[in-house]
């Protein structure tokens, strides 16, 4: 496999993550996610976004979207709970990653810490809002279970793990969410946990 990725991109983490925890070797190709020159040539036959994270399989097929590349990977894995209820509440959280979660807090750490220009203080207000809504929403879920999905670690806590451990290089402040600490350390304490920088 061939891995089209950046490693400051949390999106790309959450695949290298489950990659790790699967044991499967893959190729890395890294792809910058400030210049985004080239993306056409490079990604336009393999991915209609031009995004990274995108991953070449073996029989050359491509997959975009980092949360459908983890729900492909882990069918037929522990990642992924056997019942049908179940299936569809780590689906539901996905979907919470990418529209109530990423926009904001993954956004703000890009412009804070990883975008070259100076971020603005108009757009990062806003994003800090509705970022904090969010671990919210995480901090009154995970107040009273392990993971975000039934009793076992699941690629939704891979999903929003990816982002929310380094929302503090965006200047969230994660000290007011106990909950939210105890399962991130939960999260890299599972075996085959790597960090985003590994």
């Amino acid at each position: 496999m061939l891995l089209y990725d950046s490693a400051v991109s949390g999106n790309c983490y959450k695949v290298r993550l489950l990659l790790a925890h699967l044991g499967l070797p893959y190729e890395r190709r890294e792809v910058s996610v400030v210049d985004r020159s080239g993306r056409l040539e490079l990604l336009g036959g393999l991915n209609p976004g031009l995004r990274v994270p995108t991953l070449v399989l073996d029989d050359g097929r491509s997959l975009g979207e980092s949360n459908a590349i983890l729900w492909h990977l882990a069918q037929g894995t522990g990642y992924v709970p056997d019942d049908e209820f179940e299936r569809a509440q780590v689906l539901q959280w996905m979907f919470f990653e990418q529209y109530s979660h990423e926009p904001y807090i993954a956004v703000v750490r890009f412009l804070v810490a990883v975008s070259p220009s100076t971020a603005d203080e108009r757009e990062i207000g806003p994003r800090m809002r509705a970022g904090y809504k969010a671990l919210d929403a995480m901090e009154r879920h995970l107040a009273a279970r392990a993971f975000l999905v039934g009793d076992g670690y699941s690629i939704a806590d891979i999903a929003l793990y990816a982002y929310t451990h380094v929302a503090p290089e965006g200047g969230f402040e994660l000290d007011r969410y106990p909950a939210i600490n105890t399962w991130l350390a939960r999260v890299a304490g599972q075996e085959g946990h790597v960090a985003i920088a590994a």
